[in-house]
């Protein structure tokens, strides 16, 4: 059933990059898969990071890529890293890549290896902003606790226009019961606080998506959450 809300979009900007997205053990696993993990005990985070920067650097572009992206995708067969990792400077596959579940992956990817190659690879871009969500009845809210992410991707889907891309992709996960591309729409989503009939929620998306989401102050929105699986 669908339920009504007002939306209200608060602090929103532009991001090239994910905050905490490369950790330390990422940059390890890196320098493991380049055969240089010798002698790395006890460097500190800042010489660990630089070093693995200038050792990306030291390949060739694509090579570079596939390193990046073996790490950061077990899933994919070694085949399918070859060819993408040759298809990464000349593509957004941040945006463009066919399973947009990976789209976070590639956004760091493409964050990571622009900085350590000084550009050449396509700035990624992102969105981090902020909504206020109210209902008319308190128990219209549950359905974020139901199903966070495909709620909210259905919620802020009201807010754009109706030949916006993500209704033309998603039409049928938009009105349907299910909807499991939502995780990989919204890269990062949380409620960060709750007063009433409103919640606060923060999030982390592609600019593809929901970019123009900048030039909308609020809109009455209407959404639902995901059916559960009886047969779970």
């Amino acid at each position: 059933m669908q339920t009504q809300f007002n939306v209200q979009i608060g602090s929103f900007r532009k991001i090239n990059k994910i905050p905490n997205a490369w950790s330390n053990e990422d940059y390890l696993q890196l320098m493991a898969i380049m055969g240089l993990d010798d002698g790395l005990e006890g460097m500190d985070a800042a010489e660990l990071r630089e070093m693995c920067m200038m050792s990306l650097n030291d390949l060739e572009v694509n090579e570079a890529a596939k390193i990046v992206l073996t790490h950061l995708f077990t899933e994919l067969t070694e085949g399918k890293i070859d060819q993408v990792s040759n298809d990464m400077v000349g593509d957004r596959l941040w945006e463009e890549y066919s399973d947009c579940l990976l789209h976070e992956g590639f956004f760091s990817a493409y964050a990571l290896l622009r900085e350590a190659f000084n550009g050449v690879f396509a700035e990624p871009t992102g969105i981090e902003f902020t909504v206020n969500v109210t209902a008319t009845d308190a128990d219209d809210l549950t359905i974020f606790d139901e199903s966070l992410h495909a709620s909210m991707v259905r919620l802020l889907a009201s807010g754009l226009s109706p030949d916006a891309l993500l209704h033309r992709l998603y039409e049928d996960q938009l009105t349907g019961t299910q909807f499991p591309e939502a995780t990989g729409i919204l890269w990062q989503l949380e409620s960060v606080s709750s007063e009433g009939l409103s919640r606060q929620f923060k999030m982390i998306s592609s600019d593809f998506w929901f970019g123009k989401l900048a030039d909308v102050e609020q809109f009455e929105a209407s959404a639902h959450a995901d059916e559960s699986d009886e047969n779970e």
